[in-house]
């Protein structure tokens, strides 16, 4: 049964066919051009159309944001943490948020930055080119994060403490973390490291691991930077709603 307040998943062939057509390419990674008709979404087109509408509108960030509320309602944010971190993927077409990669010999590429609370839940995730160093959005991503309600008392976006690996090994960082009232956890570079902090940290892969496994997130066709963005924001609602149904079943 799906979670109160969710709706059911629309019917081939109902006015919601244009989600549908979306959530397909969304899993599996098939272009705009190649959604079969006979499956009753409407035309590649058509989709991507209302995705542009939908984008637009902003409702894939609002969706996103209705659901970690009602993650945050039922207690399920770790709020005694938060797990940040990038990662690259290929990019088939050039734009916005797009430049060479440094792992894939300088072919264009794209980074997303995740944070993730403490159960791995993706908070906020924004897309850079694959040639811009973690460090110089952390900020970025920290103010990005939404403010979430569902429990008594003001909206909360703060977390406690914040893990990074040593890729985010910056005073002024840390002083920004401080500055919101959390206690950074990273690394020095030279040093050995933080005893245990990889089994801490691991929330964050498992996160991109879930992003990831929408196959049109795990290498980028969408030349505007909106579109795939928007796309973004709809994977992290879906992975959000697969937790609320399990935890409320």
């Amino acid at each position: 049964m799906p979670a109160p307040g969710i709706p059911r998943c629309p019917t081939p062939g109902s006015r919601t066919g244009p989600l549908q057509g979306i959530l397909f390419v969304l899993h599996t990674g098939i272009g705009w051009e190649d959604l079969p008709q006979e499956l009753g979404f409407g035309s590649g087109m058509t989709c991507w159309r209302r995705l542009k509408r939908w984008t637009d509108a902003g409702v894939f960030d609002q969706l996103h944001q209705i659901l970690l509320d009602r993650l945050n309602a039922a207690n399920r944010i770790d709020w005694s943490r938060a797990a940040i971190d990038g990662s690259h993927i290929d990019a088939k077409k050039r734009g916005a948020g797009t430049g060479p990669s440094p792992v894939n010999r300088g072919k264009p590429g794209s980074k997303h930055h995740l944070i993730c609370d403490g159960n791995g839940t993706p908070i906020y995730v924004l897309t850079s080119g694959a040639n811009v160093p973690d460090i110089s959005r952390a900020v970025d991503l920290l103010d990005g994060a939404p403010a979430i309600a569902g429990r008594p008392g003001r909206p909360r976006r703060r977390f406690d403490t914040l893990l990074a690996d040593k890729g985010y090994d910056s005073e002024a960082f840390r002083h920004a973390c401080r500055r919101r009232g959390i206690e950074p956890i990273i690394p020095k570079r030279k040093s050995t490291g933080v005893k245990g902090l990889g089994k801490l940290r691991y929330v964050v892969e498992q996160s991109f691991a879930l992003l990831h496994q929408f196959r049109r997130l795990a290498v980028r066709w969408e030349r505007r930077l909106d579109i795939h963005d928007s796309l973004v924001s709809l994977a992290c609602a879906l992975i959000c709603w697969r937790r609320l149904i399990n935890w409320t079943a």
